[in-house]
This record gives C-alpha cells, structure tokens and sequence, in this order.
C-alpha cells in the first residue's frame, strides 16, 4: 500500500485509510467479532491508517479500535481521532443513543471546544483506545456546534498538545469548506480531513481548499458522497450525502459511469482513484464494516482508472 507524508509531521499515511466509524454501529449493529476481523483484514491488506472519534457509536468505536489494533507496532500505523465532543451520563438514561449510532443511551455528548474540553477528550479517547498516544487530533463538526469561535479555540488547544509533543499533527474533520478554509488560512494546523467536498459530484472548491492548505495535504473522506458513488450503476432511491439523491444528480452519477465503463472502469473505482489526482491530497478514508468491504475497497484502490478517464469527463463537462 503506497503513503504520502503529511509534510512538517514525519507522518506518512496509507493512501486509503479505514474509517471507523462502523466499529460504533453506525446505523445498524456490528458484532464484536465482526468488527475485530475487519480491523485484521484492513491490517492484511497494508492499511496503516486508522481514524475513529468518540462520537462514534458513543467511544465504542475507539474501544474496539484501540482493542483490535492491541499487539500491533505501534510505530507502525497512524491513529486519529477527534474532538469537540465529550461523552457524558445521560440522566436518565435511554435506552438507544439518540444519534445515528445502535448503541445504549447510557451517555450522550456535550459539544466543548474549550482548552479544558481538549485536554479532557484526548485524555479520555486515549483511555478507550488503550493506546500511549494519539498521532493527529482532528477538530470535530465545529460549524455544526453552533458554538461561537468554536473551531478556532479548539484548534489553538490542540496545537498547544502538539507543541507539548501529546499529537503529532493536529486539524479540523468537516464537511464544512468555509470551517476548513478558516482554519487553514488562520491557524498552524497540518491538515484538514474534509468529508464528501473532494469528490467527483462535488468538487467546486476544491482548488481553494488546496489553495489555503499551501504545502500542506488534506485528507478526502466520504468520497462516495454516502453512498450515490459506491455501486457500478446508481439507481432511484440512492443517497447523496445521507439524504435520497436529486434526479439531477443521479443523472450525472450515471453519465459519469457511462464515460468510465468507456475507458475500462467503474463509477466507484473512479470515486475512489479521483482524489488522488490532486499532489494536494494525502489519503482518502473510507468507512469499512466487514471483511469484505475491506477487500472491495482494496480492489478499488489498488485498480486505477486510466489517466484519460480524467480528459474525457472534463470534455463531458462532468469535472471542472
């Protein structure tokens, strides 16, 4: 599996990555063991690059992450997580998280983007992960809080752990262009992991984002735009961005794999290789529940499209 570094960490990332957020039961339940075996198969496959967060499944991401990876190198993989959320009882409890997670609704999470809030979410996913350290920190939805100044504090308290030598690397995960670009322009962040915005059906600003981020190299996730990307041929009732794509959209998806199945590829197989056409993106992490979703997005990625797909949909006027 190739890396690209995250320039000024000394961190060098896989360039697919295994996102986490299944391991917390995202939408449906996964069993333990399941979730262990996916982790294994990743591992096999040569990815090094692991990314979680506590409001994933309520930490029972992390906690099956951090037990899956046990006994691994630790130098010899890359670990993220994210903050913004703190996980805190629920009185009473729930019986079901009221999120998009199955998972009981003993706690509930608290948005705290405060120095104190930081400090405490890195020290708690540290604790669930049973690791000894974290290598990048992600601010977490900070547009989505509604809280004042949110990302900018947040932010500047996890440079300050970087500086301390805590984290390594330090940004902002967002599907937030604006919320990634401030960062970028204002603060000495590393990265930024932007979800669904560096993708085929929606890319418009990906040049400014690559403008602010300079020599620094931002992560894709969400490349399928949840889910609209993911099948050869996407028919009614496929999601964009978790919602029932547009008729508009679901046109273009497909006019999209026409000119791909023309060059010798797939729809998903060119969503996955397209952010990798930027030298500006580092990695591209995708959600992966079993098994054998690890080894179908390891075909896709390892099975890349011809250069030429990418000039005959810019002639098409499918890609800016």
């Amino acid at each position: 599996m190739r890396e690209r570094g995250l320039p000024g960490t000394g961190l060098r990332l896989t360039e697919l990555g295994f996102g986490a957020a299944s391991l917390g039961n995202l939408y449906v339940e996964t069993p333990d063991e399941v979730a262990a075996a996916t982790v294994d198969a990743a591992w096999e496959a040569g990815i090094r690059y692991f990314d979680t967060a506590p409001h994933y499944g309520l930490g029972l991401s992390e906690r099956r992450l951090g037990a899956a990876l046990r006994g691994r190198p630790r130098d010899e993989y890359v670990l993220s997580t994210k903050v913004g959320r703190l996980l805190v009882p629920r009185v009473p409890p729930a019986d079901r998280d009221d999120d998009i997670f199955e998972v009981p609704g003993d706690l509930t999470r608290r948005w705290d983007f405060t120095r104190d809030g930081v400090r405490r979410s890195i020290d708690e996913s540290l604790a669930r992960l049973g690791v000894d350290r974290i290598d990048i920190a992600y601010v977490h939805d900070p547009d989505a809080s509604g809280v004042p100044g949110a990302a900018a504090s947040a932010a500047e308290a996890l440079i300050e752990l970087r500086e301390e030598g805590v984290l390594r690397a330090v940004g902002i995960g967002t599907n937030s262009v604006d919320a990634a670009l401030h960062l970028l322009s204002e603060t000495d962040i590393d990265t930024a992991m932007i979800a669904g915005r560096v993708t085929l059906l929606d890319h418009g600003r990906v040049e400014e984002l690559l403008a602010a981020a300079g020599t620094r190299r931002l992560v894709a996730a969400a490349v399928f735009n949840g889910g609209l990307l993911a099948v050869p041929r996407p028919a009614s009732g496929a999601h964009f961005d978790y919602r029932p794509a547009p008729d508009e959209l679901l046109a273009r998806a497909n006019r999209i794999a026409d000119v791909a199945q023309a060059h010798g590829a797939t729809l998903p197989q060119a969503a996955l290789a397209y952010p990798l056409t930027f030298p500006g993106v580092a990695t591209r992490v995708v959600g992966m529940r079993t098994p054998e979703e690890v080894s179908a997005n390891v075909a896709l990625a390892t099975a890349e499209p011809p250069a030429a797909l990418w000039d005959a949909l810019r002639a098409a006027s499918l890609l800016d």
